[in-house]
């Protein structure tokens, strides 16, 4: 038993899982200390501060406030800036040790903070306002976060139909609707994403725009949800606020490349990290309860029956499987970007992490699908305690179960991996811009020759008025 120094209460010593199925030779002896100092904290502040967020729908800034003190809001901020200058694959652990040893609403509101932190990372080598925002970050426990869903399209969240932005003689005038934003009306800075001012019916044309607080409006009073119940995943909106140039997040139209290289490479590494977290809190949780339980009529423990010791034997190997591709594609994000390099995208043309997307959906896909098999075996394991609250496993089973429907959903990335290996990456057609000629013929073959004319003399109408001059009234003095 050790003391917590912070309040002065006794902490129980770990009883989960132990260190022996954790892939330490994956980090490096200072990432080793940092998870260490990490797991502590969690255990003083994070955890405890979790129930209340559970029961209350408080949201974690305090806990945020104790990850500042260990510089982890500024984690992949380089060191000249100071920050700690770490990599993908830290960010990986950071954020499943937080899941798993303390808050996962925590860690899902840290994700949306790292997303936003990179975007702007990814844009910030020749902007001072995004400089002057990334060299603050713990020192003001300046929380961020990214705006990206839309209303109208759900989790076909690089579709921002409800969202412009226009130029003016200020510099740009911003209008955002979104349906999900973790930590919306809580976080300090938003990332947000609209259509470019010059918008012309492409949306492939996105532009990214720094919002500040006191810049949005949120509804934290109507979010009340199954799980995650602390990060306040509600709705947003940017009423015309007119900002500064400095702050479009690159240059106009750069959405897409934000999109492909830094938002959803890191939004699936770290979310996959969380939901493994999750998975791994819950057998932590069954463990203790399953090792200390015992029936006296057959002087056995719950974790003597063969069944139990299957259900954790397949729980951890499927948890770790989905771990080491998870911190594999991390790996993989270092090679590609010399460790995480940000001074690289001083080529605004480089983007190597978006040459391997489909990797990304799949670890996605595999550890939000893994969590909600793991935790429901958990509870099973446990019985009828599982469904006592003050087990905490119920909690762990609620926040799992945000993965699959968290988009992009798994419906969604399923198909997409399906789709590109049987008809090509070409085929996914993310803007709605490519005419599947084979379903249109079938359905044209489908319609009489009364319906055809009919069609065809649509169709005509249609073109005449796309090509029809638009006739602009004449300026003032004009001849």
């Amino acid at each position: 038993m050790s003391t917590d120094s912070l309040n002065g209460t006794a902490t129980l010593p770990f009883e989960g899982l132990s260190a022996d199925y954790d892939p330490q030779w994956l980090l490096s002896p200072a990432q080793q200390q940092l998870q260490a100092q990490l797991i502590e904290l969690c255990a003083q502040v994070l955890r405890p501060n979790a129930i209340a967020s559970d029961r209350n729908l408080i949201y974690p800034r305090a806990n945020f406030e104790a990850l500042a003190s260990l510089g982890l809001l500024g984690l992949i901020v380089p060191s000249e800036w100071g920050g700690l200058g770490e990599n993908h694959v830290c960010a990986a652990m950071v954020v499943e040790t937080i899941a798993r040893h303390g808050c996962p609403s925590t860690a899902m509101c840290y994700t949306m903070h790292l997303g936003a932190v990179a975007a702007a990372l990814f844009r910030a080598h020749d902007n001072p306002e995004l400089q002057t925002l990334l060299k603050r970050l713990d020192a003001d426990v300046a929380i961020g976060t990214l705006s990206y869903s839309d209303p109208e399209t759900g989790s076909h969240f690089w579709y921002p139909v409800s969202s412009q932005a226009k130029q003016t003689d200020q510099g740009w005038q911003v209008f955002k609707r979104a349906s999900w934003t973790t930590s919306a009306g809580f976080a300090d800075w938003y990332i947000v994403q609209t259509t470019s001012p010059h918008f012309d019916g492409d949306y492939s044309d996105l532009s990214c725009f720094l919002i500040y607080g006191d810049e949005v409006k949120a509804e934290p009073h109507k979010w009340d949800a199954l799980g995650l119940r602390g990060n306040q995943s509600g709705t947003l909106q940017v009423d015309g606020v007119t900002i500064p140039t400095c702050r479009m997040v690159g240059p106009e139209g750069d959405g897409t490349a934000s999109n492909d290289e830094i938002v959803d490479p890191f939004f699936l590494l770290c979310s996959s990290s969380c939901w493994n977290g999750i998975a791994l809190g819950a057998i932590d949780i069954a463990k203790k309860h399953v090792t200390r339980k015992k029936h006296v009529d057959v002087g056995m423990r719950v974790a003597d029956y063969p069944t139990i010791q299957d259900y954790f034997g397949e729980a951890i190997i499927d948890t770790n499987a989905c771990r080491m591709y998870s911190f594999s594609m991390g790996q993989l994000m270092d090679q590609v970007t010399d460790n995480c390099d940000w001074s690289l995208h001083g080529d605004i043309a480089a983007l190597p992490r978006s040459a391997h997307l489909h990797w990304y959906w799949q670890i996605k896909f595999a550890a939000a699908k893994n969590v909600a098999q793991v935790c429901d075996k958990m509870l099973h394991a446990c019985g009828g305690s599982g469904f006592k609250k003050d087990m905490e496993i119920e909690r762990y089973l609620r926040d799992g179960k945000a993965g699959w429907v968290m988009g992009p959903t798994n419906e969604i990335l399923r198909q997409f991996v399906g789709k590109s290996a049987l008809l090509g990456f070409e085929v996914l057609d993310y803007w709605n811009q490519s005419v599947n000629e084979r379903v249109l013929h079938n359905e044209l073959k489908k319609l009489d020759p009364a319906d055809k004319r009919q069609l065809a003399e649509r169709l005509l109408a249609e073109l005449e008025a796309a090509e029809a001059p638009v006739s602009r009234p004449l300026a003032v003095g004009a001849a």
